[in-house]
């Protein structure tokens, strides 16, 4: 492994720059050009006049050419300021920082979780072969076929309403508690949204990582430790695991938007107030600060995944950057 020299790095970072504002004017047109908008449904109300909308976009600066309002919001972005939520008043960069954390943790808990049992099992599967990797392949199946939100639906009938087990929505409880205490009330209300996540996301990458497994141990390297009386847990630490490593790196970079969008659906259902939640929610007013806001923060997160997911690869490998 060697240093990855600092001229390939400041290119990774031009690349994101310039991806991110082509991002940014796509995404900001294709906005604009949807029917209706926010301040459409002024005119249904009798107290709204035609000065009283007119003034209110003044206000947010829509009474300016489109490609002016680019060029504003753009400059704003640069440092940090998505503009002010049409909905709320407050300013975009607060209402996702208010939710952010919550959207982060239970998508990151799940995707530790996810990948732990795809790795187990996956690999296992592939060494251990016949009814096991069977009964698995079914289960990562069933798991790829079912959909989120149906599998949400049954968990809430079972163990919410039927059984009493877990709360229906929301993070805490009625009573607010403090200490080691909340932390247990949150996760208590988390564990069905999390059980859908793991369930719904483990299936196809288990398959992928059974796959993967079943052509490395068709390797002569492999044939040879075998050969040689390696044990079964050896031959998965020197010769499984580094050859899944730059597969495992890229899943990852390419799993970390999925922190943030992963869960529009399961917040809607759940009524957690994260960031999905606030994107439907904005999407539905046609908030537009607040969706360019989100999108941009995926966006970001999309391209910054992609390139540590380069740069990790170009360091546990130097060969690639030929």
């Amino acid at each position: 492994m060697s240093p990855i020299p600092h001229s390939l790095i400041f290119r990774k970072l031009l690349y994101i720059a310039g991806m991110l504002g082509l991002i940014s004017l796509i995404t900001f047109g294709a906005i604009h050009m949807a029917p209706n908008s926010f301040f459409a449904a002024g005119g249904l109300n009798p107290n709204m006049t035609p000065e009283a909308i007119a003034h209110l976009k003044a206000v947010y600066g829509l009474d300016k050419p489109l490609w002016q309002q680019y060029v504003d919001w753009l400059g704003a972005m640069l440092h940090f300021d998505f503009g002010i939520s049409f909905a709320s008043g407050n300013p975009v960069s607060q209402e996702i920082l208010a939710r952010i954390g919550i959207t982060l943790g239970i998508n990151l808990v799940s995707m530790l979780l996810v990948f732990f049992l795809a790795f187990r099992f996956g690999i296992r599967s592939a060494l251990r072969g016949g009814s096991y990797e069977t009964g698995f392949k079914q289960l990562a199946l069933l798991s790829y076929a079912t959909p989120s939100f149906y599998l949400a639906l049954l968990l809430i009938l079972l163990f919410g309403l039927k059984l009493g087990c877990f709360p229906l929505a929301g993070l805490e409880g009625l009573e607010p508690k403090a200490g080691i205490a909340k932390w247990l009330d949150i996760a208590w209300h988390i564990t069905l949204p999390v059980t859908v996540i793991v369930f719904t996301g483990f299936g196809s990458l288990m398959l992928y990582i059974r796959s993967l497994t079943r052509d490395i141990l068709k390797s002569d390297y492999i044939f040879f430790a075998r050969a040689r009386g390696l044990s079964e847990a050896t031959i998965i630490r020197r010769y499984v695991y580094p050859n899944l490593m730059p597969f495992i790196v890229t899943i990852l970079g390419l799993s970390l938007p999925g922190l943030l969008g992963g869960s529009v659906i399961l917040e809607q259902i759940f009524s957690i107030d994260g960031m999905g939640l606030l994107f439907y929610q904005s999407a539905l007013s046609r908030d537009y600060p607040v969706i360019m806001g989100i999108l941009v923060v995926g966006a970001f997160l999309t391209l910054l995944g992609n390139v540590i997911a380069d740069l990790v690869l170009l360091w546990i490998d130097p060969h690639r950057r030929r």
